[in-house]
């Protein structure tokens, strides 16, 4: 028995340091996502905003990013994305009209790994803004300010666009590998725990063949 517990408590000192690699490796190799959207997923707003965003849990890199805006087969965006603090903001050019519009975003999250997904919203009324660049001289950072990333204001977590599953979430091998050395580790140390075992129950050992 002295010496079975000693082994038995190596046994279990590895199974929970391969428990903790496996707890420590498994947030790291979940990617950034979409919190909510500004308009929010299948809102109806009273005019088309001067800007719409997407509120990351983290703050999404500028390269690589891109979002469309478009009904009736027109896209409506006007210049690049502007990343804003966790926000990824795309102005709209003036003039577009009343109608259903779909906005399909593509960003680099902070861990270098594309994500992407899609939310749609419905204007009433076209857009009122004159021309760019005048409704951000607005005192009353009105929701249809184009430096008002939250346009069509939503509470958090409303209206949220998931990341499509296949760009997004590619499959974590590196926690593959490393329960598989775990469980590898577990494996030698119990057989380890056996031949000694074994050993310590014959009490002459190999003389005893003599």
């Amino acid at each position: 028995m002295r010496t079975i517990r000693p082994l038995l408590a190596a046994v279990v000192a590895a199974f929970a340091f391969a428990s903790a690699l496996l707890f420590s490796a498994a947030p790291a190799s979940a990617h950034d996502v979409a919190e909510s959207t500004a308009p929010a997923n299948g809102a109806t707003v009273a005019e088309v905003p001067a800007s719409v965003s997407i509120t990351f849990n983290n703050r999404p890199l500028a390269i690589g990013s891109g979002v469309t805006v478009t009904t009736g087969g027109e896209n409506w965006a006007d210049g690049p994305v502007e990343i804003i603090d966790s926000q990824a903001v795309q102005k709209l050019r003036p003039g577009a009209p009343a109608g259903e519009y779909t906005v399909v975003w593509r960003v680099v999250s902070s861990d270098s790994h594309p994500i992407e997904g899609t939310f749609k919203f419905t204007a009433t009324a076209g857009s009122t803004t004159a021309a760019s660049g005048t409704a951000a001289a607005s005192p009353s950072g009105s929701a249809t300010s184009a430096t008002v990333p939250s346009v069509g204001s939503a509470p958090p977590g409303t209206g949220s666009s998931a990341p499509a599953a296949d760009a997004s979430q590619p499959f974590p091998w590196s926690i593959v590998v490393i329960a598989a050395v775990a469980v590898g580790l577990v494996i030698f140390l119990a057989v380890t725990a056996r031949k000694k075992l074994a050993a310590s129950d014959d009490p002459e050992g190999p003389a005893s063949a003599e």
